[in-house]
């Protein structure tokens, strides 16, 4: 794809719909046993690709559809782990949404998941010390850890996004507009 390229094809009903269903993979994906259970230390986390979801939804309906499927996505993992995890996943979506506009979706990704990195390492700082009581040091590993987790997660999402882009656009599924 070029840069500059307008990316958004789906609008309207159609994007919203998209946008549900994505929403619905991302849940499914971060339920086991599509997520591999981890345990980091006392805290236990999963392997999943729910990111996978959330970036296409940003890169095909936009910002607005994207940030709307990370927060209902991300809804069982709120509920199971981290109830932060709802505005970060929105994060992620608008991010990836927004960023696609300037560039390929792999980027687009990659640049989404460092936007919202930052929002994890603090959310899930306070949450670990503050409400789970685990001393500092201890909090610090544990985050480094489900950070690196998720920048592996991210990369192979994005450049699963990317290859899906290219299928869509080659096969004409969806047509981009030049």
């Amino acid at each position: 794809m070029e840069k500059n390229q307008a990316i958004y094809p789906l609008k309207g009903t159609r994007a919203l719909m998209f946008a549900a269903l994505m929403a619905a993979v991302a849940y499914i994906l971060s339920y086991p046993p599509f997520a591999i259970p981890l345990s980091i230390g006392t805290f236990e986390s999963a392997i999943h690709f729910s990111q996978l979801p959330i970036f296409l939804s940003g890169i095909l309906a936009g910002p607005m559809l994207g940030s709307m499927t990370g927060a209902i996505g991300g809804i069982y993992m709120a509920a199971t782990k981290i109830p932060f995890i709802i505005v970060g996943l929105a994060i992620l979506g608008y991010a990836s949404g927004k960023l696609a506009k300037r560039t390929r979706p792999l980027f687009a990704g990659i640049l989404a998941w460092c936007i919202q990195a930052p929002y994890v390492f603090v959310t899930d700082y306070i949450w670990f010390v503050s409400f789970l009581q685990i001393p500092h040091n201890v909090a610090i590993g544990i985050v480094g850890t489900i950070l690196i987790k998720l920048t592996i997660e991210a990369l192979v999402s994005s450049f699963l996004i990317q290859a899906i882009v290219v299928y869509l656009e080659r096969t004409k599924i969806i047509i981009f507009k030049k």
